[in-house]
């Protein structure tokens, strides 16, 4: 059953993440990766929401952390895309570009996830 749980998180977060990607992509015409800063974000701020229902209240049963905190938020979030998406804007004479978009992603998705953990913390 644990399986099945990641998997279907997994199958949600996959597709959750290829439709932002899709939406967002002419935003900046590819020029800026805004789909993966998008699901980054939004993962950081859904895995603090869960965090605090599942382990800090115990709300849910430990199914919901394999499918919600496992399943969902590692195939929604990626950071392993955001590395090569950095490196690639380093390497294609947008050093400035790709440095600006670390920080923005670190600084975003660390505020989303206190901010989750904070409002969870006191609405649940």
């Amino acid at each position: 059953m644990q399986w099945l749980a990641i998997a279907l998180g997994g199958a949600v977060g996959a597709i959750l993440r290829h439709l932002i990607t899709v939406w967002s992509y002419p935003v900046f015409n590819g020029k800026f990766p805004l789909g993966t800063l998008i699901v980054n974000v939004s993962g950081s701020f859904l895995i603090g929401i869960a965090y605090v229902m599942i382990v800090e209240r115990a709300m849910l049963g430990p199914e919901w952390r394999l499918l919600l905190m496992t399943g969902l938020c590692g195939a929604l979030t990626t950071f392993s895309t955001f590395s090569l998406e950095s490196l690639m804007l380093w390497h294609n004479g947008q050093p400035l570009t790709a440095l600006g978009y670390i920080l923005i992603s670190l600084v975003l998705c660390l505020a989303s996830t206190g901010a989750a953990v904070a409002l969870a913390m006191k609405y649940f």
